[in-house]
């Protein structure tokens, strides 16, 4: 690595506060009363439900979702035996892993002793604190003894994850890299270089997995591990020994279908690949140089199938992969260990997820690179977020089938969207609208069909079957985008197109909208004119002609020009003076509605008084009772400005449209959103508790509240949603995502039911 990034690496741990971790409390702590209830004596109760049944404590503290990681610090990967005081940045990086991937949190603890006996007890008496244990960076083979020995002694969870993480994740990769070379593996011949914990540990996995230890050759430091050889040789070791004359790796590599090296770097060459089976697969895992670089390999055998440690090469081996997931199922079925069952169920949801269309998330996190299954993408990338819901539901399944799960989940659809809802936090917003459009199956029609995250979304939308889309583009463009990112989705099967070059279509379109804008200075040629030259013009008026159900436009390019569209097109609803816009944040906090984010700079009393009832009727769709709170810089009648006036009348507007709406006003943002400040200032208001629909006095508010909010709050954000419009239009914003994509064509999917 460069200085410079040293520099930075350094930089990074050391800025304050120190360290990759901190403790936050998950309960308010803000009276006497919360005080007395998470100490004393509130906190004696708890004991108490303990002391009745051990099995509270999953209820009662944080244990069930707490995991250690621990080490003493004898192989930390690529530094060796640098002690427990050095490896703690380690630690502290994986605890943060832990809570990034699955949720979990973590203490990362350092045990300073090499003695196996000392460790072990140490480890084991900790039992009380933790839902599991995650054993890191200790040196074989005391770690095969230390992870036995306490498997043994402890009733939750024990997993090294040198040896069982990484097993894990390279027998999913040698699967898929077994289905790609047609090779069976129960057929397989392997030579293994390297017989520490990790190599033992993926030798004895595929074993269980259906190779045959007849067909595994194993070579270390000494050579080719073979019967009767008496130096260097444990237990561990000797059960891979086998009767052949090969006394070396140049030996032993040769007419082998794969090579799996957990050694030393460059101690493979490009003759001793040449020697291999046809089509071989070539696992060089050696961190951070491996045992031969990948384009090395790639360039002796064209035909190779090749995987590696590093993350600048295809088919990165990751650790991430697994672990986190694995103790996600893990500790929410109360698993008493983590047992062959349990290992091998992760390892074919990561073979198997590798081959499912690629995710949009994955793409936008790569940079766009195309996931397609095969020789250089055999297992998913770590940040693809259907890990989680994959893993983490295959090994709870594992956990219950093999009887070692306390809490046994019944209902898995509930819990697979529970881990939906850890990754997309909209998920539980969105459910319903979701569940509706699923029942509808509206055509909706995307204004940007040639658009890659549209394509990416429409690919969701497609396999969630939320709606048939309708894309406006060119047929040969909307393929080679499809092609080139790889997405399982057909023209004519699962989406029509709108081929804006169809001059047939366009003709008739324009003719459509020369009818409608003849009387607003367009002529019928600047009518072709325009039809031919602007996509949302296209989808709108396909909306108009009936085409489609509704519409999505604005993944780029001005909202305002989009919306002069569709003012222009669609129009407003009967009795609707104006458009507005919705925006909704999922926030920590809860979920918020903010308006008018986009469309109306200084409404008038009235355009606040119906954009607030149509933000109200909206909230309905998602199933959320609106409470609403004209937001300004005045309390109550505290200032004469006109801003507060326009509140001040819109609210008496609204109370007689809407006697049974919640609403409150005018007042600041914080009484809005906390009852007591609100009690102080107007005792006798007739909103109670917190505000979920903030009414802003004008666009300049509502826009950066918006996205100060989203930034600093950790939002995510759905919307803006139109309000207002004749058809089911809505316009999204350039910095929209797949997933914000996705949940809008819902929203459009649902709006046009009814219509």
């Amino acid at each position: 690595m460069s200085e410079n990034f040293k520099e930075a690496a350094l930089r990074y741990h050391s800025m304050e506060p120190a360290g990759k971790l901190e403790i936050t409390a998950t309960k308010p702590m803000t009276s006497q009363r919360d005080l007395a209830l998470a100490y004393s004596p509130g906190v004696a109760y708890a004991c108490e439900a303990i002391v009745e049944d051990e099995a509270a404590a999953a209820q009662m503290t944080g244990r069930g979702n707490l995991v250690g990681v621990i080490t003493n610090g004898t192989a930390v990967l690529g530094l060796g035996p640098i002690g427990p005081l050095a490896s703690k940045p380690v630690m502290e990086g994986k605890a943060v892993l832990f809570k990034k991937f699955a949720g979990i949190n973590c203490f990362d603890i350092e045990v300073d002793t090499t003695d196996v006996d000392e460790f072990v007890n140490a480890v084991a008496l900790l039992e009380p604190t933790f839902g599991g244990i995650n054993l890191e960076d200790i040196k074989a083979p005391e770690c095969f003894e230390i992870e036995k020995r306490l498997r043994a002694r402890m009733n939750i969870p024990v997993f090294h994850d040198d040896q069982h993480g990484t097993a894990i994740v390279v027998s999913a990769a040698f699967l898929n890299a077994f289905r790609v070379a047609n090779k069976p593996i129960e057929d397989v011949k392997l030579v293994c270089a390297g017989a520490g914990a990790a190599a033992l540990a993926c030798l004895n996995m595929l074993v269980s997995l259906g190779m045959r230890r007849e067909n595994i050759t194993v070579c270390d430091i000494e050579g080719v591990v073979y019967e009767g050889r008496t130096t260097f040789m444990d237990p561990y070791k000797s059960i891979f020994a086998q009767a052949t004359e090969d006394r070396t790796l140049v030996d032993a590599i040769k007419g082998k279908d794969a090579f799996l090296g957990c050694s030393a770097p460059g101690i493979v060459t490009q003759d001793m690949l040449k020697t291999m089976a046809d089509s071989p697969v070539i696992f060089a895992l050696a961190n951070p140089t491996p045992e031969i670089m990948p384009d090395l390999a790639r360039a002796a055998r064209p035909d190779a199938i090749v995987a590696t440690g590093r993350s600048d090469f295809p088919n990165q081996v990751n650790n991430v992969l697994c672990f986190p997931f694995l103790f996600r199922g893990a500790l929410d079925v109360g698993a008493t260990t983590v047992n062959e069952e349990m290992k091998k169920a992760c390892a074919h949801a990561i073979a198997d997820l590798a081959m499912a269309p690629p995710s949009a998330e994955v793409a936008s996190a790569y940079g766009n690179e195309a996931q397609t299954f095969g020789p250089d993408n055999l297992i998913p990338k770590p940040f693809d977020p259907r890990l989680i819901v994959e893993i983490a539901t295959a090994v709870a399944k594992a956990a219950i089938d093999s009887g070692v799960a306390t809490r046994p989940i019944s209902d898995f659809e509930a819990y697979r969207e529970r881990l939906n809802r850890f990754v997309f936090r909209s998920g539980i917003l969105m459910k319903p609208v979701f569940e509706r459009a699923k029942a509808a199956q509206q055509r909706l029609i995307y204004a940007e069909g040639e658009s890659g995250k549209v394509l990416q979304a429409v690919q969701r939308v497609v396999s969630e079957k939320l709606a048939r889309p309708i894309l406006v583009g060119r047929p040969p463009v909307i393929q080679e985008k499809i092609d080139s990112m790889s997405l399982n989705i057909t023209p004519g099967v699962d989406f029509d197109i709108i081929d804006y070059l169809d001059d047939e279509q366009m003709t008739t379109m324009g003719q459509e909208y020369y009818k409608l804008m003849a009387r607003r200075g367009v002529t019928p040629k600047a009518a072709q004119a325009r039809i031919r030259a602007n996509f949302t013009l296209v989808a709108c008026m396909a909306v108009r002609m009936g085409m489609g159900d509704s519409m999505v436009c604005g993944s780029f390019g001005s909202y305002r020009k989009h919306l002069e569209v569709v003012k222009d097109v669609i129009g407003k609803r009967p009795g609707v003076d104006d458009l507005s816009a919705l925006s909704v944040l999922i926030l920590p906090r809860g979920t918020f509605f903010i308006a008018d984010t986009h469309v109306t700079y200084e409404p008038t009393p009235q355009q606040i008084c119906e954009s607030t009832l149509l933000a109200a009727e909206e909230m309905r769709q998602f199933g959320i009772t609106p409470k609403a709170a004209l937001v300004s810089h005045s309390n109550f009648g505290s200032s004469p400005y006109k801003s507060a006036v326009n509140m001040q009348q819109a609210l008496s507007m609204i109370r007689e449209l809407a006697p049974d709406l919640e609403i409150e006003g005018e007042m600041h943002a914080d009484a809005a959103l906390d009852e007591n400040i609100r009690a102080d200032m107007m005792p006798e208001s007739l909103l109670t508790g917190e505000a979920n629909l903030l009414i802003m006095p004008n666009l300049d508010a509502a826009n950066i509240a918006r996205n100060l909010l989203k930034v600093l709050g950790g939002g995510v954000s759905v919307g803006p949603l139109l309000l207002g419009a004749d058809m089911p239009v809505h316009i999204m914003t350039s910095a929209v995502t797949v997933r914000g994509i996705v949940n809008i064509s819902a929203m459009a999917a649902v709006d046009s039911i009814g219509r």
